[in-house]
């Protein structure tokens, strides 16, 4: 599995918005995303929840929004990823101060990214 960030944008409304794409470059199916959903609380199942952002200069960690009923602001439904598949996912969370243009990505199982803000 690769996972690829097009962009982190700073929406109106004090948002940032991270999109990209998860691809299986195997030959299986991959079957293991429990580790990308986070805690979710209303058994909305399979999601990309469990990303973060974090200002390392601000010394604070941001995780996925939720709405008012508890659902993650970001792409859900994904239990299963066929080889050679692209699965495009968004996740949502509060921005950091304005000043703030270079956090840190990271969702379970991948590496780590330094991601700049646009916007």
């Amino acid at each position: 599995m690769t996972l690829e960030v097009n962009s982190v944008q700073r929406d109106a409304g004090g948002f940032v918005t991270v999109t990209g794409q998860l691809k299986n470059t195997g030959s299986r199916a991959f079957n293991d995303t429990v580790a990308w959903r986070g805690v979710e609380l209303q058994g909305t199942g399979e999601s990309v929840a469990g990303a973060t952002l974090v200002d390392k200069a601000g010394k604070k960690r941001y995780y996925v929004l939720r709405d008012t009923e508890s659902r993650c602001l970001c792409t859900t439904g994904v239990s299963s990823v066929d080889p050679g598949q692209v699965v495009a996912f968004f996740a949502q969370f509060p921005a950091p101060p304005p000043a703030t243009t270079e956090l840190e990505f990271s969702m379970p199982t991948f590496a780590t990214a330094t991601v700049k803000i646009s916007g």
